[in-house]
């Protein structure tokens, strides 16, 4: 691709480098190859620009610095902004093609992305699905390794998409990735707001910091339609803020789209729903009340997007539960509910749900907390377990750099009662199946559907689901297999 063709809309380009070819885009300066293009990012452990020389020795045809400039170096304002528009058109611009959904939130992303996406599937709509769980196109799953995959990752996958005849993307916008810019220049139809809670304040200064990366989706310039969640502050303040038609949606209070009547069960809920003048009656295979919010977004998204209603109910209707999200395990003499939570308001949602749908039926919580990442949510998660738990087991999650034992007293700070401690997780999981088999609830929460655990910075293989099976298994009750909701 020449410069200046890469460079479209983007910057303007000295016009004895415009036909420049440009082989590919690279932020690694050692995997530079002859033609390159090397884009010098900052970040809070390195400094992309101290690698220029290096990427130019091997043969880089241009770069883009934030601090330098050259012979054959663009300066510009803000390299990670620039790097996101130029994957983009490197890419062919086939975001333009494509109606996107993005979602953004604390709590609920995974959830609503991958039952919407499955909803306009089921409405037989071709949809391109990537978040958490990785990216579905069709049949086919790509590990992507975050929620938000970095621009040049992204905007492969939505040519990806295009090329395999899709229409539609739903997709995870994390606070991390606006406010890094990996998705400026995309414009999407539709930006969804679930709620803002405490999470990830090592690396954004404060909750009101955390919550304007948030806010960046429904800018102007970036989203056309605005569906926000105002059963907290933050949503609420965001519908008062934004400058794009907007849609409330609400469990609690009166919005655009509201739910009453809620039935639930560990088999699911049903629920009464109101979209402006149009009223529905809905049952969803997913347990709690936060869950029937998660569906009243999902709703609102296939309204605007003109799905028909009656495959809105009967697509809900006929959704499976996402992996790792309030996934039940019914065993002989209890349940096990594994679940992501890993976030003070996640936590406390699954305890409270697993509470409530199991009546009279005791709770045991299963959970530690992740290393190298927000130390304030500790006390506060252990607390939370404290309250709503009869009995807490603290085990490692992804204790990743940090001592796992470590980890493990910052969350025993905010515990009142006597817990055990596990630092083990296979052992904790085999530990509490073991002695709660009297109709207790067991929650395993924080790691979900991941296929890893990482200890020491390396990713050993490890997955909750295994580890319930393989007890299982061991102790021949075997006929678990066809009663896990999957």
């Amino acid at each position: 691709m020449r410069l200046k063709d890469l460079f479209k809309d983007v910057a303007d380009i000295d016009e004895k480098f415009s036909n420049l070819e440009i082989k590919d885009i690279k932020i690694n300066d050692k995997k530079i190859e002859e033609g390159d293009i090397f884009v010098a990012l900052r970040g809070s452990n390195f400094n992309g620009n101290d690698y220029i020389k290096s990427a130019l020795d091997r043969g880089a045809a241009f770069v883009i610095s934030d601090q330098i400039y050259g012979e054959k170096i663009l300066k510009v304002d803000n390299a990670r902004s620039c790097y996101a528009k130029i994957c983009k058109n490197f890419f062919g611009r086939c975001c333009d093609q494509l109606k996107i959904v993005a979602i953004t939130g604390t709590n609920g992303k995974t959830t609503i992305a991958n039952i919407t996406g499955e909803l306009l599937k089921f409405a037989g709509l071709k949809v391109g699905i990537i978040g958490t769980l990785g990216a579905k196109i069709g049949d086919e799953i790509i590990d992507t390794g975050l929620t938000t995959p970095d621009p040049y990752m992204l905007h492969s996958l939505f040519k990806s998409i295009k090329e395999k005849g899709c229409d539609y993307v739903v997709m995870e916008a994390s606070a991390h990735a606006l406010s890094l810019s990996k998705l400026d220049g995309i414009k999407f139809d539709i930006g969804v707001l679930t709620n803002i809670t405490e999470d990830h304040l090592d690396f954004f200064e404060n909750m009101d910091s955390y919550a304007a990366a948030k806010f960046k989706l429904f800018e102007k310039d970036r989203c056309k339609t605005a569906l926000i969640c105002k059963d907290d502050l933050y949503g609420k303040l965001f519908l008062a803020e934004c400058q794009i038609p907007a849609y409330s949606y609400s469990i609690k209070e009166k919005a655009d789209i509201t739910s009453s009547q809620i039935v639930k069960s560990f088999e699911g809920s049903e629920f009464d729903c109101e979209f402006l003048a149009n009223k529905g009656h809905f049952k969803i295979n997913l347990a709690g009340e936060y869950n029937v919010a998660n569906a009243l977004a999902t709703i609102a998204i296939c309204k605007l997007l003109n799905v028909e209603d009656e495959k809105i109910v009967k697509g809900l209707a006929s959704l499976n539960p996402v992996e790792g999200r309030f996934n039940i395990i019914r065993l002989k003499n209890s349940n096990v509910v594994i679940d992501y939570a890993h976030t003070p308001d996640g936590l406390e949602k699954v305890l409270k749900t697993a509470k409530e749908i199991g009546k009279d039926s005791k709770v045991v919580a299963i959970f530690g907390c992740g290393g190298n990442r927000d130390k304030q949510k500790r006390p506060i998660m252990g607390k939370i377990a404290s309250s709503n738990a009869d009995f807490v087991i603290l085990t490692s999650d992804n204790p990743r750099l940090e001592n796992p034992y470590q980890i493990i007293d910052d969350i025993k700070v905010g515990i009142d009662k006597k817990c055990l401690v596990i630092e083990d997780r296979s052992k904790a999981i085999e530990y509490a199946l073991s002695h709660f088999n009297n109709g207790e609830t067991i929650v395993i929460a924080g790691k979900g559907a991941e296929k890893y655990q990482d200890r020491g910075g390396i990713k050993y293989p490890y997955n909750d689901f295994d580890e319930v099976y393989k007890f299982c298994t061991k102790n021949y009750l075997t006929d678990f297999t066809d009663k896990i909701q999957e």
